[in-house]
């Protein structure tokens, strides 16, 4: 499959501000960027530097006044989507080392508070049948309701208003998947089946030898996410991270299999 993606952004900075920017596609082994523009308007330097685990980049930047990004790309996508539920538990002894990170708490993933009701719920399970059955459990007992949650809103306020939008799913996924001790990490994605259209947050867990991607939503499969960058949680994965005061005007993103 192949994805177009138009992006643009538009907000205004009243004073100088330095800027943390991630919007472009990763190139990844199973998605190729097969064509990638992206412009600043007025036209600003930028310091590109490696994003979470080597897995895309960020873009530090300085400005004032209104700035216009504009991100267009063709990604090229050849990842299996594997069914999860056939897939083993890896042995902790056996993680490699940057998966370790993804089984502890944090700032919005309180795993340490869910081990209880995870061993109750899904005790009987293992491997890809848990993380198939917490998938399935979080779609039955959540509601997908924009504007329900904000910046601060964490696995436990979603876990108890059983409402959210996909960065709420996805925290909650994650969340349960370590209480379980399976690794899992927050990734942000491009998606053409997302309504209505914007930046998509997902769960990869590790299973097997590899990280799998899950969408609690049901909004989007494997196949056809295009990944921006992952991280332990939201918090590492914004496309825009402004170090002082700004207003946004404008933001579209638009994403269509082609």
């Amino acid at each position: 499959m192949k994805l177009q993606i138009d992006v643009q952004l538009d907000y205004w900075f009243g004073n100088p501000c330095d800027i943390l920017l991630q919007v472009e596609a990763a190139q990844l082994p199973s998605q190729l960027i097969e064509d990638a523009h992206l412009t600043f308007t007025p036209d600003t330097s930028h310091r590109r530097v490696p994003a979470q685990d080597g897995i895309g980049e960020r873009m530090w930047l300085r400005t004032q006044g209104r700035l216009v990004v504009d991100y267009n790309a063709i990604v090229s996508l050849g990842r299996d989507a594997a069914d999860c539920a056939h897939l083993p538990k890896a042995a902790l002894g056996d993680l490699p080392g940057d998966a370790v990170q993804y089984l502890l708490p944090s700032r919005y993933c309180q795993s340490n508070q869910f081990t209880d009701f995870v061993e109750a719920r899904f005790g009987a399970l293992a491997g890809g049948a848990k993380i198939a059955a917490i998938r399935d459990w979080i779609a039955g007992h959540m509601s997908y309701v924009p504007g329900s949650s904000h910046a601060e809103t964490t696995a436990v306020d979603t876990f108890h208003g059983r409402e959210g939008i996909c960065r709420d799913y996805a925290h909650l996924m994650i969340t349960l998947a370590r209480a379980a001790d399976i690794p899992a990490r927050i990734a942000s994605v491009y998606a053409p089946g997302v309504s209505p259209q914007d930046f998509h947050a997902v769960a990869e867990v590790y299973l097997g030898d590899t990280w799998h991607l899950i969408d609690p939503t049901g909004m989007a499969s494997a196949g056809d996410m295009a990944i921006i960058g992952i991280g332990r949680d939201s918090g590492d994965v914004a496309f825009l991270t402004a170090f002082g005061p700004l207003q946004m005007n404008g933001q579209s993103v638009a994403v269509r299999a082609v």
